[in-house]
């Protein structure tokens, strides 16, 4: 999704572009294909925007997540990572362990899925698919 995208959505849901809310989305945007992590987040974009605090980070983020602008994942250590959506199209991701890459997966295994549901009497509402591995760039370094 397109900055220029994201600020439309902002501004047609009641919400002003601060200097904070553009530091967070650039470097959102910067990041298309990492996850990063809150404080990452409040490190850089308080280098774009000196007064950006922790709090707007957080309230900027809730306001992106509940408007779909943004995904997140929690990590089996508990840490909320973000990354702006990447289409509005259905998919999934493949994510880096070590540095938090991501790629887009475009298969989506739900058919299935359904079956499997249904034949344990379960009637899915929603689903979400992350696999988790190592990158070339960090399988090297751990070969180093």
């Amino acid at each position: 999704m397109e900055l220029r995208d994201i600020i439309d959505k902002l501004k047609s849901n009641g919400y002003k572009v601060t200097e904070q809310r553009k530091a967070i989305l650039q470097v959102l945007s910067s990041n298309p294909n990492n996850l990063i992590s809150v404080e990452n987040l409040f490190i850089k974009s308080k280098e774009i925007y000196n007064k950006t605090n922790m709090s707007t980070i957080y309230r900027n983020l809730e306001i992106l997540e509940r408007l779909n602008l943004v995904y997140k994942l929690i990590t089996e250590d508990s840490i909320a990572l973000y990354k702006l959506v990447c289409s509005n199209e259905h998919h999934h991701h493949i994510i880096c362990k070590e540095c938090g890459k991501t790629e887009i997966i475009e298969f989506c295994p739900i058919n299935t899925l359904n079956k499997l549901a249904k034949d344990k009497n379960f009637n899915l509402t929603s689903h979400k698919l992350e696999l988790y591995g190592y990158c070339v760039d960090c399988q090297a370094s751990k070969d180093d």
